[in-house]
């Protein structure tokens, strides 16, 4: 089968998975064009159908299409819709507010209580110039942040029509793709950190999703989590489910089965489905590690959900028509709802992608696995970078290939398939941690101080 025969049907297959809500806007969400929230659409982190670069230098200038400077810090991942492209960003009263990158683990927030300025920022996709600007709130922090996090962790959701903003305990917004505010809504103060250590505060993290004309929230955080859905026009509560889980940091999945759509979440004592029109709980798995962040993916008709930390780092594969509880025995790796599970090859921060049949997922450290999607067999392992390279920018895919930021902002390009190959090691120049967006087969990375268009 060729290349381009391949990625038509991978197109294909990715707009029968497209949620309902985008297919019945102006125009229909387009696979390869539109990358309407996290990690694109449904959060599978694939952009096909357009040739995506190879090589590139960032700092020489080689393959950069345009830069523009963002003023603030943002892990806010690219939104694109047709040819707007939009990020928010948080602008401390601190000049030597930033972050701190490589392979740590010291829980300590940054101790910053200057007001800070969060802004929407939205640009010509094609030119990079600046469509609008828009202040969303001012103010001193009600949480404190991570050293690896900011105050504009989350990224926008979009409709075609809305622009979904959280800011955690600044609240949540939708503006118009021409930058009116719409509706705006407090949500109280939503503490996320380390469970074990409440005083660690480390900033919100999980983006809103838009599904049917209802916005979902994900808010597992130290006292009160829920998963909500609001109405997207008008900001009206449809339902809330309280959650009993410790601080999570994943943005949630939409997926259809047998026509009903489920909500996916990540977690430790509750991973799980829920029922999009409901909020009732479909199917639960507990256990694995104790700080969840990686989102879920789907593919064939399985759910694939990782994490890390504590005494577990696993991958469930978990076949779509699960109920109930679903938890693995003390020392099992598959049941009746479970195909397969890698109790050790799991993911802390990266979220993983399903590719071409095949499960790829990486480490912090870069050291990432190739794994058959159905079977779970592991096909290879390799490491990117020089051992003491950390990885936080989750994997995205398009046009046959497989793409890893590292911290320092080396873009690794493996092309897909069943053996390694490394095609390509590419510099940004800056600090990168934000997952980037392909659009049309140009890729867009959000770095510490810029978003950068890289182009064929």
């Amino acid at each position: 089968m060729t290349r381009s025969v391949l990625a038509a049907g991978i197109a294909v297959a990715v707009a029968a998975a497209v949620p309902a809500a985008l297919r019945s806007q102006n125009r229909p969400v387009r696979p390869g064009v539109d990358w309407p929230s996290y990690r694109g659409i449904n959060g599978a982190g694939i952009a096909d159908g357009h040739r995506t670069p190879v090589t590139w230098n960032a700092p020489d200038g080689a393959g950069v299409t345009w830069r523009l400077s963002i003023e603030g810090l943002g892990h806010s991942s690219p939104t694109i819709w047709g040819n707007r492209i939009c990020v928010t960003t948080a602008i401390s009263g601190r000049k030597d507010a930033g972050l701190k990158t490589g392979l740590y683990g010291n829980i300590e927030p940054v101790i910053d209580d200057t007001v800070h300025t969060w802004k929407l920022v939205c640009a010509d996709k094609a030119t990079g110039r600046v469509a609008f600007e828009r202040t969303i709130h001012s103010g001193v922090p009600a949480i404190r942040r991570h050293t690896k996090a900011t105050q504009a962790n989350t990224t926008i959701a979009t409709d075609g029509t809305h622009l979904v903003v959280m800011l955690g305990s600044e609240g949540l917004y939708t503006y118009s793709l021409d930058g009116d505010l719409l509706w705006q809504k407090d949500l109280g103060v939503l503490d996320a950190g380390y469970y074990l250590a409440p005083e660690a505060q480390w900033g919100f993290s999980s983006s809103p999703i838009i599904h049917d004309g209802a916005v979902v929230v994900q808010a597992d955080v130290q006292r009160n989590s829920f998963l909500a859905a609001f109405d997207v026009a008008t900001g009206r509560e449809r339902w809330r489910t309280p959650r009993a889980d410790v601080p999570t940091f994943g943005t949630p999945t939409i997926h259809a089965v047998e026509g009903r759509a489920q909500i996916i979440v990540n977690g430790w004592r509750h991973i799980g489905a829920y029922d999009f029109a409901t909020g009732k709980e479909v199917w639960k798995l507990s256990g694995g590690g104790d700080i969840p962040v990686p989102v879920p993916v789907v593919g064939d008709g399985l759910v694939y959900i990782t994490n890390a930390h504590g005494p577990m780092s696993p991958i469930y594969a978990i076949r779509d028509t699960a109920t109930g509880d679903i938890s693995l025995a003390p020392g099992a790796t598959s049941n009746a709802h479970i195909a397969w599970a890698s109790l050790r090859d799991g993911a802390y921060l990266i979220s993983p992608v399903v590719y071409e049949g095949l499960l790829y997922v990486c480490k912090s450290n870069g050291v990432f696995s190739a794994f058959d999607a159905k079977t779970g067999e592991r096909l290879y392992q390799q490491r990117l970078g020089n051992g003491t390279t950390a990885f936080t920018s989750s994997i995205v895919a398009g046009d046959g290939k497989v793409y890893f930021t590292s911290e320092d902002g080396d873009v690794f390009v493996v092309r897909a398939g069943r053996e390694f190959e490394l095609l390509a090691t590419n510099p940004l120049g800056e600090v990168t941690l934000a997952t980037p967006a392909i659009s049309e087969g140009t890729m867009y990375f959000r770095t510490d101080r810029s978003l950068i268009a890289i182009g064929r």
